[in-house]
């Protein structure tokens, strides 16, 4: 396990990793560009209990989608869960950068953010239970969902994505990570998915479709944040991260 990929499972899941304390410039970026094989790992494996419940009751399905967001959310700690209702609140405030801003960084959640968090969470479990396939289907998708979710947080630091505030997460990796390497990684989860959609015998543009459509979305609502509050924060990477991964995941669940 490299240093950086050591970091990127320290700072985004409750793993215990032991790495140093002393978070250098270039640290950040390092971990973030580690985060889709991550969440692809946290996909796989928080998946294996609906894995394990489709192989022994197929009728019980619900249990087991239930079982995996919650084991998803409590594996993150709910990070990107928090930046998402954090930046629903914000945005639907209407007001001006900084008193949004403001919003965005208080400890409670209102009720947008409160509403948000209940339509993402329930797609989510319906998508995972209503997703047609084999057992091992929960798995295979969440895995290409997690990592396509947080190939949408790479994309947000791209060199000319500037940091809405001169401080936290977003100061540390906005417009740190180049063009050319986002891209990389962007190739490299639709191989992902298309890979998972040969081993799943799922039609190739049911899985590369949702996630071009995913982080498509992201880019949108990236755009849209940025412009109402001058940049990116950690809030709005955890947002673009469950916004891409349940688009996906719906998709895949649709076909």
């Amino acid at each position: 396990m490299t240093t950086s990929l050591a970091r990127s499972v320290s700072m985004f899941t409750v793993v215990p990793v032991r790495v140093s304390a002393d978070l250098l410039p270039a640290d950040g970026p390092a971990a973030l560009l580690w985060l889709p094989v991550v969440g692809a790992g946290l996909g796989a494996t928080t998946a294996l209990p609906a894995v394990a419940i489709r192989a022994w009751d197929p009728h019980a399905v619900l249990i087991g989608a239930i079982l995996v967001v919650g084991a998803l959310a409590t594996l993150t700690r709910g990070l990107h869960l928090d930046g998402l209702a954090d930046t629903a609140d914000a945005l639907a405030s209407q007001a001006p950068a900084a008193q949004a801003l403001a919003i965005m960084k208080r400890s409670d959640i209102g009720p947008f953010g409160v509403m948000t968090l209940i339509l993402v969470l329930l797609a989510d479990v319906a998508s995972l239970a209503t997703a047609r396939g084999g057992p091992w289907t929960p798995a295979g998708i969440l895995a290409v969902s997690a990592a396509t979710g947080r190939v949408a947080a790479v994309q947000a630091a791209v060199r000319g994505v500037p940091s809405a505030r001169p401080e936290g997460f977003g100061a540390l990796v906005a417009g740190r990570i180049p063009i050319a390497v986002a891209s990389a990684w962007t190739a490299g989860v639709l191989a992902f998915g298309a890979a998972i959609s040969l081993a799943l015998r799922i039609p190739l543009q049911w899985v590369l479709g949702p996630q071009t459509v995913a982080l498509a979305g992201a880019w949108l609502l990236r755009r849209h944040v940025s412009r109402r509050i001058g940049g990116v924060t950690g809030d709005v990477f955890g947002a673009l991260i469950e916004s891409a991964t349940v688009i996906t995941l719906i998709g895949v669940a649709l076909r």
